[in-house]
């Protein structure tokens, strides 16, 4: 499928140091760019060690708001730090962005950033991609033979020199990305299930999951992968356990829609309707909420029980400069000395 032949050495993947790392969700759909931006630079100086952000066009719910460009907001906050990690939690690369655009924004971002990023890709979720039209977001067959097509044109193009690529459904033409860094980002691929793990295997340096499942990530190893494993912890942190439990329900009830949901409504009032009979007890079921740290902690030790290293504190509650204060003095001290349970 490729033409060619690079012109330049091929960088290879910025390594990873080794212990596990704590990361802080920011909530692009919940808050406007420069406030992002600036709970980016907080979070470096409370100390997490990375930062995630969602790549959406779309909130989830009205109710939230906002959305702003991912690439636009993480090339400044590039710019206005010094040594936190930079991650997407994820991006698409097969539908809303042609691949070639993304192997250019991510080589772009690693430099800018100093070698501080890593691409986390997944298949897409209809809420983003079809507000493009044409082609149309198809089954989860379809939309997996596009991502690994995408996944081959970014790791051609980082090889560098002109590049082509035909495939089923993804072109590429005389393309070459300029400007490679040292080292390459380092690719994580999100999934759940044997397809998704053979793909991380066959493509990825990492793994992207939302949910303990220590059997996901045992079949990606099985087939080969290795790397970082992100998962993201579901919490919301506030003052009472009630003020968490109802930030949760007016701006993240959509996560208790399962993902069979999320990925196929159009829109955020079509999540409104779906979620709109999520209770208070179903919150209390899945996120850790409240000042309790033990409840947080425990939370965490489903995820490194299941093989996860990098832990994403996803943080629903109200105040995220109450929660940058609490995770400062207690949660990341107390998530980096998670270790797997004996039993």
């Amino acid at each position: 499928m490729a033409e060619s032949t690079p012109t330049s050495s091929s960088p290879s993947s910025a390594p990873l140091s080794a212990g596990l790392k704590v990361g802080y969700k920011l909530a692009t759909e919940s808050f406007d760019p420069k406030e992002v931006v600036r709970q980016a630079v907080a979070a470096e100086r409370a100390g997490f060690d990375f930062v995630e952000m969602s790549d959406h066009y779309h909130p989830w719910l009205e109710s939230q708001g906002h959305s702003g460009f991912t690439f636009a907001m993480l090339g400044s906050i590039a710019a206005k730090t010094e040594r936190i990690g930079l991650v997407t939690g994820v991006t698409c690369p097969s539908y809303r962005y042609h691949p070639a655009i993304v192997a250019q924004a991510a080589a772009t971002l690693q430099i800018l950033s100093d070698g501080r990023f890593t691409l986390g890709v997944g298949a897409g979720e209809r809420l983003n991609e079809h507000v493009i039209g044409e082609p149309a977001f198809r089954g989860v067959h379809e939309r997996h033979e596009r991502f690994r097509e995408a996944l081959e044109i970014i790791r051609l193009l980082w090889q560098g020199g002109y590049r082509s690529y035909s495939g089923k459904h993804l072109q590429l033409e005389d393309a070459r990305v300029f400007d490679l860094p040292e080292q390459l980002p380092v690719i994580a691929v999100a999934g759940s299930g044997p397809a998704s793990a053979k793909l991380a295997a066959d493509l990825g340096d990492g793994l992207f999951g939302t949910e303990p499942d220590a059997s996901f990530i045992s079949d990606w190893k099985g087939r080969g992968g290795s790397g970082p494993v992100y998962g993201e912890v579901p919490l919301a942190w506030a003052n009472t356990e009630g003020e968490a439990v109802d930030a949760v329900l007016e701006k993240s009830r959509w996560a208790l829609t399962g993902w069979k949901v999320m990925a196929e409504l159009p829109n955020p009032v079509n999540f409104d309707a779906a979620s709109a009979f999520v209770t208070k007890a179903d919150v209390a079921g899945q996120f850790a909420c409240g000042p309790d740290l033990a409840k947080h902690v425990a939370n965490g030790q489903q995820f490194v029980d299941a093989g996860y290293d990098h832990l994403v504190a996803q943080n629903a509650g109200p105040d995220p400069d109450g929660f940058l204060e609490f995770a400062a003095s207690e949660l990341i001290p107390a998530f980096r000395a998670l270790t797997p349970s004996s039993s």
